[in-house]
């Protein structure tokens, strides 16, 4: 099938999404907690989803099997965050997360292959 070219918005979707997640990443480090195994863990995890994003925002139609991995990723984050710390800075955190999956889940519609 041929593909057509992506909407200019994903790229810039996925790779702002990219310099928000590593800028938010790496202040986190400097919270209280950081230096624990499992949120250290959690952080270079996340970082390494970054890398993901922005490979995805270089070229989207190659790689948009990607795009729904990603609305997972910020699933997995985003509604846990809202439930169990409402109320607090991570729900905020949380919300952007599934504003930004939601932005994932559209560009993956919006780069369908004709």
């Amino acid at each position: 099938m041929l593909s057509t070219p992506a909407p200019t918005w994903v790229r810039w979707w996925f790779r702002a999404a990219a310099i928000y997640g590593t800028l938010a990443l790496l202040a986190s480090l400097a919270a209280p907690g950081a230096a624990t195994l499992p949120g250290l863990a959690f952080t270079l995890t996340a970082l390494a989803f970054q890398i993901v994003f922005w490979l995805i925002g270089g070229d989207p139609v190659r790689y948009r099997p990607m795009m729904l991995v990603g609305v997972a990723e910020k699933l997995a984050f985003g509604v846990p965050a809202l439930i169990l710390a409402a109320g607090s800075t991570t729900a905020i955190f949380g919300v952007v997360d599934l504003i930004l999956g939601t932005g994932f889940l559209l560009a993956w519609f919006a780069t369908r292959r004709g």
